[in-house]
């Protein structure tokens, strides 16, 4: 049994005292070598009155220089090249006062007390023997750690400077029981050099070196890896059972310094990201700069998302809206922390609220309204339909009416790809909500058009108002999302739940779908709907797979997959066009106008106002056959109003 390593842990820390004296020790041996390399090691010649002065004069000069610039402050066996640095400007200040101890003595006419020489050799071999008997140290050290007999082997992805960070940091925690075997990195430039004694491979070699090598881990410290490459080194991994994990961003650093803690399992969100998108920063800065912008929803992860990109621009008030008051203190509490040039506002208030929403446009007059506040989890919404509409419907139709009576410019409303050919109540309420935005937008351009409800007659400001609707379908990490929830059942160990083992999902990450919701706000003149470019559906199940994989686990052995059926209104496969629509491309590659069928506000009004009266009366079967009614594609799945859609086809049929 090898138990040198545990020995050695126990060591303690060597006092600095001890640390001090060594130095100073150092330092007489070393001018003592000086005096015996400037008489060629002729012991004879040598001057012992004159060497025990100037030893003397040394040793004096020497305890103030590294008492005052504590090169006894390092821990010997993590030196670093600060701690070299701090030793030569010690030495050099040392042997400087020397000199001008030497100038002095010349000045008053007296005999030069050291050769200038001598000093200029004692300054070489002091610092190269500190140093020296630092690094003897520091390896000894790092090579009784290496002793241990169940060191992981490691291959690190990157050989840049969170590469770099990531071996010292293993190298200098002795609770970390690693040993790197090598580099990988995709820059040729690197390839057959080596960091530390460590040699770089080519990162092309990676899936046959994680075959060829007994390795435990593969260490990704790069963050622009092809996401396609990416996942081919993962599925390599796994299927060699070899744990993969990340070094975070260089910004969440501890103080600037890598922990070793902070190195952990890779998120599946990394590798379900596409490749970066491009928006037009100019544009929009154009657009947005000087502008007072209202982010309904604000504290939910699409409307916080929002609000974090919209910092990095020159707007002249960000206004928060939500009803949800812990969510809406904890995000003002993060942009505080971020010291951002940008100024934001909290606001409690409901949507729905007409008053309190009238008050808000009052008081700060929003030149934009980001629409992100609705409800949006299936299942809930099929069992509370009423409040589905009162939420998604009536208060996107406040804020919408309030916005064109207050002159906003632009109206961006964030839906969602459940909109189309919706088979659930939540689905089916956003559908209607970009009905009303898009026909009040085609209809406030009329001469005679004004709203029924007594709001206010349009003047020619409010004429000027855009709505522009933005549908994508999930986005990762959004509270509710699937991954968290499987995250925290393969936590607990299991069993993981999947509704069927055919459905798919279209996945977007909340920075990408935001930065996109900007952009195609910008580029909006009026009643469009832009559809995202969602890349290529996830099967769940495999995503379930890959996720417990990842967590060093076997599916169906280690976690148990359980299937618990299709939920009320889910689908097996979203859509972000009906049969009936199609699109336009536009500038950027990722945003398509859809065309989708028009409507005439009256009629639209007319219904939708009847609608929310029976939401109001808390009347849910006669709220979803209103809907059916509006929504003539709203076919329910697996929902107790299944039996409406007979009755609505025949009423549409008349």
């Amino acid at each position: 049994m090898d138990t040198s390593p545990t020995l050695f842990n126990q060591i303690n820390i060597v006092p600095r005292w001890l640390i001090f004296t060594l130095d100073l020790v150092i330092s007489f041996v070393s001018l003592s070598t000086s005096y015996l390399i400037k008489n060629n090691f002729d012991f004879k010649s040598f001057n012992h009155v004159e060497f025990d002065r100037n030893l003397l004069i040394y040793a004096f000069l020497a305890t103030i220089v590294f008492f005052t610039l504590k090169t006894f402050a390092g821990i010997i066996r993590y030196t670093s090249a600060q701690d070299s640095f701090r030793i030569l400007t010690a030495v050099l200040i040392t042997n400087g006062a020397f000199f001008l101890v030497n100038l002095s003595a010349v000045a008053i006419n007296h005999t030069p007390l050291i050769s200038n020489s001598i000093l200029i050799i004692n300054c070489l071999t002091c610092f190269l023997l500190m140093v020296t008997y630092r690094i003897v140290v520091k390896y000894f050290f790092l090579y009784i750690k290496n002793l241990k007999l169940d060191k992981k082997r490691v291959i690190i992805y990157g050989a840049g400077e969170s590469g770099v960070a990531a071996k010292r940091t293993f190298d200098h925690d002795k609770k970390v029981n690693t040993n790197i075997i090598a580099f990988v990195d995709d820059d040729q430039r690197k390839v057959g050099k080596t960091i530390d004694g460590i040699k770089i491979l080519d990162a092309k070699d990676l899936p046959q070196l994680i075959e060829e090598h007994t390795l435990d881990e593969v260490i990704f410290a790069a963050y622009t890896i092809p996401i396609d490459q990416k996942n081919k080194i993962v599925d390599a991994c796994l299927e060699n059972d070899v744990k993969v994990l990340s070094v975070p961003s260089h910004d969440v650093w501890r103080s600037g310094k890598l922990q070793s803690t902070q190195i952990q399992q890779i998120n599946i969100e990394d590798l379900l990201n596409r490749k970066s998108i491009e928006i037009d920063i100019t544009n929009i800065q154009k657009e947005l700069k000087g502008k007072r912008i209202l982010i309904t929803g604000a504290a939910g992860s699409i409307g916080s998302e929002i609000i974090r990109q919209l910092i990095r621009f020159d707007t002249d008030l960000i206004i928060m809206c939500d009803q949800s008051e812990t969510a809406l203190h904890h995000l003002y509490l993060e942009l505080e922390e971020l010291n951002s040039d940008a100024n934001f506002h909290a606001f409690i208030g409901d949507v729905k609220d007409e008053a309190r929403m009238t008050y808000l446009f009052e008081t700060y007059k929003p030149h934009y309204v980001y629409h992100a506040a609705a409800y949006k989890h299936v299942p809930m919404m099929e069992d509370n339909a009423s409040e589905a509409i009162k939420t998604n419907v009536l208060g996107t139709k406040t804020i919408a009416n309030i916005s064109v009576k207050f002159g906003v410019q632009k109206f961006v409303m964030v839906s969602t790809d459940k909109a189309v050919n919706p088979t659930n109540v939540m689905g089916a309420s956003k559908r209607i909500a970009e009905i009303y935005v898009q026909s009040l937008n085609r209809s406030i351009s009329t001469k005679d058009f004004q709203f029924t409800n007594g709001l206010s007659h349009l003047n020619a400001t409010s004429r000027n108002t855009r709505f522009i609707t933005t549908r994508f379908g999930n986005v990762l990490g959004s509270n509710g999302s699937v991954i968290p929830r499987f995250r925290q059942q393969i936590e607990k160990g299991g069993p993981v739940t999947v509704t069927h083992p055919e459905i798919t999902r279209y996945f977007m990450t909340i920075p990408e779908a935001c930065q996109l919701v900007l952009e195609a706000g910008c580029m909006g003149k009026g009643g469009e709907i832009y559809i995202f470019d969602m890349g290529k559906s996830v099967k769940i199940i495999e995503l379930a797979k890959r996720m417990i994989r990842l967590a060093g686990l076997v599916p169906n052995q280690d976690i148990k997959i359980e299937y618990t059926g299709l939920r009320p209104g889910e689908k097996l496969f979203e859509e972000l066009l009906n049969d009936h629509e199609n699109t336009m491309p536009t500038h950027h590659e990722k945003i398509m106008i859809g065309k989708v069928r028009e409507y005439l506000f009256d009629e639209v009004e007319g219904q939708i106002q009847s609608l929310i009266n029976h939401a109001k009366n808390n009347d849910d079967m006669e709220v979803v056959k209103s809907m059916k009614l509006i929504v003539h594609e709203f076919k329910s799945k697996n929902s107790v109003f299944e039996e409406l859609d007979m009755i609505t086809q025949a009423l549409l049929n008349e």
